[in-house]
């Protein structure tokens, strides 16, 4: 028999429901970009938030409370940009911390109403897993998903009082020892904060310059060689970085074949405990293991992809340098438009204000990346290239020339 629900009630399924839909989708988009096993854990765990909305619906019918359209939800095209440039680690954590603090605000706390009560109990014990489960993919150890619908089980590996399960606790001291691994990141965050360094660094010479010498014609001068500079500098950086991050790579890769040679029980074991976190028995990990170890080449190739990725993929040091050193040159010529048309006072006026417009939209870019508010990341780079730039024009003022 439906009652009437108290407007806590329902807006507390309601916000449920929506965080719900959120979810499912934002994992469905990071599940995208990740290696298929941790795919389809991602992947499970979207099609678990299904059902707790399934769940939520049939309370929110029994209460007679209209339940919206799905495609009325939004994911802001701000966060699917971010899900689909922001490094995935950072994206998981996000996640991490939004079920963590959906849990705290949306299923803690009592709506007044018992039957509603139980049922956010319950989802609720399922966001702590799904928190926990996202966790353990951060740190790169995939334990089985939850089915759809499954109350209670965890997806993340079973802790321990001591802290780690037994395979989890002999791989770590493994790991430990090994201690050569590397990681690296990508080319689109270099460009993000490449137009970042280009537009802050010149700003501040076409600031300090336009002090010294009244917004003159050398400002050009000064901007332009500044641009260039800043450029190739980035250019070439980003080149070496990438150049060094394949070696370092290659130098994981043979570093592995040597563990093989000279500790091969050790290495089997490994690959072992590796399948063993995914869920598969210890016998049936052992029996993979071992058929792997008679192929050296094979185990070689299990180890480094479950190491480190690969076998020395990476990415391109050209399409970097590219990346890196255009964006960095267009960044560090907004500051000098102004002056490839006009010099004086009304340059530096303009040059300042298309600036500060550029720190903002730049600082708003970076939050694709880092993940925070966009209007904030940009406040705070506008802010940065105020001081900055006010503190260089000083600066010139007092310099003679």
């Amino acid at each position: 028999m439906s009652s009437v629900p108290t407007p806590e009630v329902s807006r507390r399924l309601l916000n449920a429901w929506r965080g719900e839909i959120i979810a499912g989708r934002m994992y469905e988009l990071i599940a995208q970009r990740l290696p298929e096993r941790e795919a389809v854990i991602l992947g499970r765990m979207s099609a678990a938030e299904a059902s707790h909305r399934a769940r939520l619906e049939r309370r929110m019918q029994a209460l007679s409370i209209e339940i919206p359209a799905p495609d009325s939800v939004h994911v802001s095209a701000w966060m699917r940009l971010q899900a689909r440039i922001a490094p995935v680690d950072r994206l998981l954590a996000a996640r991490e911390a939004a079920e963590d603090e959906e849990v705290d605000d949306v299923y803690k706390r009592s709506t007044g109403d018992p039957e509603t009560d139980r049922l956010l109990r319950e989802i609720r014990r399922e966001e702590r897993s799904h928190s926990r489960a996202v966790g353990d993919i951060r740190n790169g150890s995939d334990g089985p998903a939850p089915a759809a619908g499954a109350a209670t089980s965890s997806p993340a590996p079973a802790l321990a009082a001591a802290g780690k399960r037994p395979a989890e606790a002999r791989l770590a001291r493994i790991i430990d020892r090994e201690t050569w691994h590397q990681t690296g990141g990508g080319w689109i965050s270099g460009a993000i904060y490449g137009a970042n360094d280009g537009l802050a660094a010149v700003f501040g010479i076409v600031a300090g310059v336009s002090g010294a010498t009244g917004g003159s014609s050398f400002v050009l001068t000064a901007g332009i060689a500044g641009a260039i500079a800043s450029a190739l500098s980035m250019a070439t950086g980003a080149y070496l970085a990438e150049r060094s991050q394949a070696e370092v790579t290659a130098a994981n890769v043979e570093r592995e074949r040597q563990e093989i040679v000279e500790h091969p029980e050790e290495e089997r074991e490994e690959l072992s405990l590796y399948y063993q976190l995914k869920g598969i028995d210890e016998a049936t990990a052992d029996a993979m293991a071992e058929q792997l170890s008679r192929q050296p080449d094979a185990l070689l190739k299990a180890l480094a992809t479950e190491e480190f990725g690969g076998m020395g993929e990476s990415g391109d040091p050209v399409q970097a340098a590219l990346a890196g050193g255009i964006s960095t040159g267009l960044g560090a010529l907004v500051p000098v438009i102004p002056f490839i048309f006009m010099t004086g006072a009304l340059a530096i006026v303009l040059a300042a204000i298309i600036s500060l417009i550029g720190h903002f939209l730049v600082g708003a870019a970076k939050s694709l990346v880092t993940l925070r508010t966009w209007w904030a990341a940009g406040l705070e780079m506008t802010l940065a290239g105020v001081i900055v730039g006010g503190a260089t024009f000083a600066i010139g003022l007092a310099l003679p020339t």
